[in-house]
């Protein structure tokens, strides 16, 4: 089976969907169409197209399609991460840096789901673990990053490796990121671009309040530690590829090491990743 995992709110009527359902059907592929995003909105799903929860059907696919951005890919990446099935991306997205073809490409998908001209990209994925007086209260697994930040204050944030101290400051937040992150929020906040195929933790400050504030790349084999500071009454909270978590006490600390779990990616080997990162940023 092949799962077709649309964003509704980027392929209106889910034209694209369709499109790709008559392809994969034409070639003898069954298929189940599971929808991001539109728990709260069914109405959005045409009513002529029949739906599956993605959690269900799972342990049956191959292979699995993914129509929108990157937000849609970490949705179904976050939800299929006990899982070592495929996920190919269809760019509908503004940069689309994890989507591996273009709408006007997508008899592609047909290659990919006889697995022909076939590359998989296995992508580092991170263990997150908060501690709060010393007692694990949420655990999470990330593709491309967790994000410490403050409710729009000033927040105090050390950060130490295997006990010691690489950088500490005050500012918006952190980010610890993935090489597939690193084209994500921590970009944004200065961090570099690293090819998504590497293994490296990216650790970038967000807007610190200190000149020696600078982003680090540390080997896969480290622990990282992140400790909140003086918050004393200011608010902040953790957040895991984009998604609002927990909120944050004075003390919290948070734990990140590479997880033993893998993201899979397919890579239909037409660009590089330079040439992806080129064609998208200039």
């Amino acid at each position: 089976m092949i799962a077709i995992c649309p964003n509704p709110f980027r392929d209106i009527d889910l034209e694209l969907t369709k499109k790709a359902l008559m392809l994969l059907n034409n070639e003898g592929f069954r298929t189940a169409v599971c929808p991001v995003f539109a728990e709260d909105q069914p109405d959005i799903i045409p009513v002529d197209m029949p739906v599956e929860k993605l959690i269900d059907v799972i342990s049956d696919c191959r292979l699995v399609i993914v129509i929108g951005g990157d937000g849609t890919m970490l949705s179904v990446a976050r939800t299929i991460h006990d899982f070592e099935v495929p996920i190919l991306g269809v760019n509908l997205g503004t940069k689309g840096f994890m989507a591996t073809i273009e709408p006007e490409e997508l008899e592609l998908i047909v290659k990919a789901a006889k697995n022909e001209d076939v590359e998989i990209s296995c992508r580092m994925r991170l263990d997150v673990r908060l501690l709060r007086d010393g007692q694990t209260i949420y655990t999470d697994s990330a593709l491309n990053d967790a994000v410490i930040h403050g409710y729009g204050d000033c927040i105090k944030l050390t950060a130490s490796c295997e006990g010691d101290v690489i950088t500490e400051f005050s500012g918006d937040g952190i980010i610890v990121a993935t090489p597939t992150g690193s084209t994500g929020y921590s970009m944004s906040a200065g961090g570099p671009i690293v090819e998504p195929d590497a293994e490296n933790f990216i650790i970038s400050p967000i807007c610190a309040h200190v000149m020696g504030a600078r982003s680090f790349v540390l080997a896969p084999s480290r622990h990282i530690s992140v400790k909140t500071q003086k918050l004393h009454g200011r608010k902040a909270y953790l957040s895991v590829d984009g998604n609002w978590v927990q909120d944050l006490l004075n003390g919290d600390i948070l734990e990140i090491k590479r997880s033993g779990q893998s993201t899979r990616m397919v890579d239909m080997g037409r660009k590089s990743f330079y040439e992806i990162a080129y064609e998208k940023l200039t």
